[in-house]
């Protein structure tokens, strides 16, 4: 099994971790808040992980250049506003098409690494990754009652349109990320990942508490303040990230972000073997076309 598989699965439970985490913490913090503890918090981890491969695994540390600062900073910014316009979407009463739409992200990774780094997929995972976006469609829309005016009026209206964009920022900023990575030289892999990612990190993580200070000053010293917990949503968010922009720098961005989609299959059993909650046909039939999906990108591609 090539190395960026397992990686990839590890960082997509990692997310899935992060991700729970992070909802038991937004009604303590906001929105914001709680966006922000994933960068804030993971930027010591990041650094640790960083300094660990340098002293105790002699990977060289590589000199910063401007492909990286550009990409990492564009990387960076694209993952802040994908995040908001995914949160906006909260907002719309009929917010569930929109945020079917948001998850089209493996399809524009492909189109943005195709356009920016000439990167191409093979027909199989072509087709393999459309399969995995309508798995993950059909268990987003699962418990959602859509009329047919209803999904009419979302597919032609702002919620379509903010998820498709948020797609397209998580898309590009997947993409971002393998430039930076990839622009390090003189070093190892897992060391030009790890300082793509403290770079990003640290840039996000200025931007945001620099907006909050000004904007949501009070969400900032909540964050602060709730930094118990939230502590392990930044351990948890880097140890995923240390996977993502390792993986993408093993690997063509659209295989990584298509084999991520098993992040939904994590979140479907706990749900079902954790909280025992009754699990309903058409998300048994998305987990079996992601999980489809998935054996055929590793196998087919």
């Amino acid at each position: 099994m090539e190395l960026w598989i397992p990686i990839t699965v590890f960082a997509a439970f990692c997310q899935n971790l992060r991700t729970a985490m992070q909802k038991h913490l937004k009604g303590k913090l906001g929105t914001t808040g709680a966006t922000f503890i994933r960068f804030g918090y993971g930027v010591p981890f990041a650094i640790l992980y960083a300094i660990i491969l340098h002293l105790v695994f002699k990977h060289p540390v590589p000199d910063l250049n401007a492909t990286l600062l550009v990409a990492g900073a564009l990387g960076g910014l694209a993952q802040i506003f994908g995040t908001f316009l995914l949160v906006y979407l909260f907002s719309f009463r009929n917010f569930a098409v929109g945020t079917a739409y948001s998850k089209t992200e493996p399809i524009q990774a492909a189109l943005f690494g195709s356009i920016v780094l000439g990167e191409h997929v093979s027909p199989a995972a072509a087709v393999c990754i459309v399969v995995g976006i309508v798995g993950v469609i059909v268990i987003t829309l699962a418990r959602t009652p859509l009329t047919l005016t209803a999904v009419r009026s979302s597919l032609i209206g702002r919620p379509a349109l903010i998820g498709l964009a948020s797609a397209a920022f998580f898309g590009a900023s997947a993409v971002a990320y393998r430039i930076a990575s990839l622009s390090l030289e003189g070093t190892e892999i897992p060391m030009q990942a790890a300082c793509a990612l403290v770079y990003a990190t640290l840039f996000q993580t200025v931007v945001m508490s620099g907006w909050m200070a000004v904007r949501e000053p009070k969400e900032l010293i909540a964050s602060l303040r709730e930094w118990r917990s939230a502590i392990w949503v930044g351990a948890s968010g880097v140890a995923g990230s240390i996977g993502w922009f390792t993986a993408m720098t093993l690997q063509n961005v659209a295989y990584v972000r298509a084999l991520a989609q098993v992040e939904l299959v994590f979140t479907f059993l706990a749900s079902w073997l954790v909280f025992k909650e009754v699990i309903v046909k058409s998300e048994i039939i998305g987990c079996t076309l992601i999980i489809a999906a998935v054996l055929g990108i590793i196998l087919l591609r």
